[in-house]
């Protein structure tokens, strides 16, 4: 029998390039590259191993430095060797990763917190417009091009990999517009809790951590119960 960690991989690994986008944005996915599919596995083999089925958190798409060289979203290279997977990248820290890094700290750790969860993205490629980061939404045409490819990544994310259907997390206001709008059209997810993004309270609100990360873990155990 398949694991979260065997459907989850099939997803990632087989899940299409487009072939063109407009505004000069590309997709590159980690997953195909042989250094972060390597982590990847070595992370899921580790810490989704069975098959409970997650609640998911749900980014915008990949950034280049974090799920882009880790292969596991919302966690760079340095956050990666402390949840027990050595690598050799460069140890630049990103902002999203070291929130999401105490959030995991503050509900006992890595293994206590992938049990009950799964870091994800809407898309989840990384899209890149001359070298820097891009977001789906930052462009009405890019956002019409890859709609119907977000929808399928979502119905797939929840029939194939197995997401919990009573909750989703959305990881950003802005992105809550689109998972509230693509919820709406597919009916996958009973709700849909939005929250701030991890970069946003990092960048301007990180005087409050300690309160931003408590408010993250409220959220999150009130959701987690109905799964474990």
């Amino acid at each position: 029998m398949s694991t979260f960690a065997d459907r989850l991989l099939h997803f990632l690994t087989s899940f299409p390039l487009p072939a063109t986008l407009p505004e000069e944005v590309e997709a590159v996915s980690p997953y195909q590259q042989p250094t972060p599919r390597a982590l990847f596995t070595q992370f899921a083999a580790r810490y989704y191993a069975d098959n409970q089925p997650r609640v998911a958190l749900l980014g915008i798409n990949p950034g280049r430095l974090g799920n882009g060289r880790t292969g596991v979203a919302f966690t760079d290279p340095a956050a990666l060797a402390a949840w027990g997977i050595a690598n050799d990248l460069p140890r630049r820290r990103e902002p999203s990763s070291e929130f999401v890094q105490e959030v995991v700290l503050a509900m006992g750790g890595p293994q206590a917190f992938y049990q009950n969860f799964f870091l994800g993205s809407l898309y989840p490629l990384v899209l890149l417009r001359r070298g820097l980061n891009y977001n789906f939404y930052d462009s009405p045409a890019v956002t019409a091009a890859l709609w119907p490819t977000i929808q399928d990544s979502l119905r797939r994310q929840v029939a194939e990999v197995g997401l919990a259907r009573h909750a989703a997390i959305c990881l950003g206001r802005r992105n809550g517009k689109y998972l509230l709008q693509l919820n709406q059209e597919l009916g996958l997810f009973d709700q849909i809790i939005v929250l701030d993004h991890p970069r946003y309270l990092m960048q301007y609100k990180r005087r409050a951590l300690a309160e931003n990360v408590a408010r993250y873990v409220e959220v999150l155990d009130a959701v987690k119960t109905k799964v474990s």
